[in-house]
């Protein structure tokens, strides 16, 4: 097997910006914490409140990612108890856009998925009882 340097043409190479990109927005998680972001400022209790099933680990580990990758900001303010707030950068703005139009392709076509789900699964179904 012959694998392509970033040279020959293959646009998906490792380190090409579109597959370092889809590593940091690909993952649930990174969506629903910008979409969650998008509002404006919040808490990290508010956010784990706001995102259903994610543990502190990975909203922590989340928001550290976003942070480093300039989409998303953590402010400390000086109060008693210690208070952290995060928010989208501009950068982290121009992922709204982005997400609500995957957010506008799902709601459209959600039943034509899930329609094609119960096919694929009766078929495999099928194939599993004959044999």
């Amino acid at each position: 097997m012959q694998v392509e340097s970033p040279s020959s043409g293959n646009p998906f190479h490792a380190g090409c910006p579109t597959r370092e990109i889809l590593d940091r927005i690909g993952d649930r998680w990174t969506v629903l914490v910008v979409s969650s972001l998008e509002a404006g400022p919040m808490r990290f209790s508010e956010l784990s409140r706001h995102i259903e099933g994610i543990s502190q680990k990975m909203l922590t580990q989340t928001l550290r990612g976003l942070e480093r990758d300039g989409l998303a900001t953590r402010t400390v303010h000086a109060a008693v108890p210690p208070r952290v707030d995060y928010e989208l950068t501009q950068l982290g703005r121009t992922l709204t856009g982005l997400l609500a139009a995957l957010d506008g392709w799902a709601r459209t076509h959600m039943a034509d998925v899930q329609a094609s789900r119960a096919r694929y699964d009766e078929v495999q179904a099928a194939v599993r009882r004959s044999g």
